[in-house]
């Protein structure tokens, strides 16, 4: 079966497929043209980077752009990635980096890489458990974090190291949910938002482990995060919505079949308003500059609100 990451680039890939070619190919152009020299990808400023770099290659892989001479040059990015020492962040970005080149360019960057780097991996995720069940940014200190425990679960599928213990992830998770149905990142907040509830939800997910009570009470909480903009916010302090929450939030909204509790064509409306005509997205509507990451947001809203 594959892995959630590789089901979601194909439901992706297969959403837009019902978008016109003109605007596949404007961000995909967009896109290639952020490429650095050395065949990475930036943020708004700085060189190449492991996070921006996976952005901009699920970007091409949901495109079916990520292929030829410019798919080698980011290979040899990767790669020179490989012996060094990374964030959980940074690490989860370049797995989830390097299977996407391997499954739609055929380049596997893990040939050159250390027999028991997979091993290695494991091992240091291991290192950010907590006896909570959770994972932690860091091994030297800090709480659990429902983001990053989604980051090391995604990334144990990938390298195919499954998670031992599931039970005590599960357990963690469920105890993030707030009183107002969203989830928290960490346990001290009293308040959930939309990208934690995203990341709680696709925990529950990919263990099976879903309540039907916990779904409906997401799914309210998430519906009132769309504001009259249309799109999505992060939390309910924050009163400008975002294109990332718009794309988390939604598409959990699809997982738990409740995307009919929001206005899907106000949704449309503010991910389009922060389209570029020369390529790329705004990350919302305070924004000036397009980056790599916010247009996958971008493009994969509006893939999921075309596809029938």
């Amino acid at each position: 079966m594959p892995a959630y990451l590789q089901e979601l680039t194909i439901r992706l890939a297969t959403s837009l497929g019902y978008v016109d070619d003109e605007t596949r190919q404007r961000h995909t152009n967009w896109i290639w043209s952020c490429q650095q020299s050395d065949g990475g990808f930036s943020g708004r400023e700085g060189g190449s980077d492991l996070y921006y770099t996976a952005f901009a290659l699920r970007t091409l892989a949901m495109t079916g752009e990520l292929f030829g001479d410019p798919a080698q040059r980011v290979a040899q990015y990767l790669t020179s990635q490989l012996t060094t020492d990374q964030s959980i962040v940074d690490l989860a970005s370049l797995i989830y980096a390097a299977t996407l080149l391997d499954n739609a360019a055929g380049i596997d960057i893990y040939e050159k890489a250390h027999p028991n780097w997979r091993d290695q991996c494991s091992d240091y995720f291991e290192t950010l458990r907590r006896e909570d069940g959770g994972y932690a940014r860091t091994a030297e200190g800090g709480s659990s974090s429902t983001y990053n425990s989604f980051l090391v679960l995604l990334c144990r599928e990938l390298i195919e190291r499954p998670l031992s213990n599931p039970e005590h992830l599960i357990e963690f998770i469920m105890s993030q949910q707030s009183d107002e149905g969203g989830f928290r990142e960490i346990r001290v907040q009293k308040r959930g938002g939309t990208n934690p509830t995203a990341a709680a939800i696709g925990v529950l997910k990919i263990l099976a482990a879903l309540p039907e009570a916990v779904v409906t009470r997401t799914v309210e909480f998430l519906a009132e995060m769309q504001n009259d903009e249309g799109g999505l916010r992060a939390n309910t302090r924050i009163p400008i919505a975002d294109i990332l929450s718009s794309f988390t939030g939604f598409l959990t909204l699809q997982d738990l079949n409740g995307d009919s509790e929001i206005d899907k064509q106000r949704l449309m409306r503010y991910a389009s308003s922060l389209e570029q005509t020369s390529g790329g997205f705004l990350g919302a509507a305070w924004d000036e500059v397009c980056d790599v990451e916010y247009t996958f947001y971008g493009l994969g809203t509006i893939a999921l609100l075309t596809s029938p």
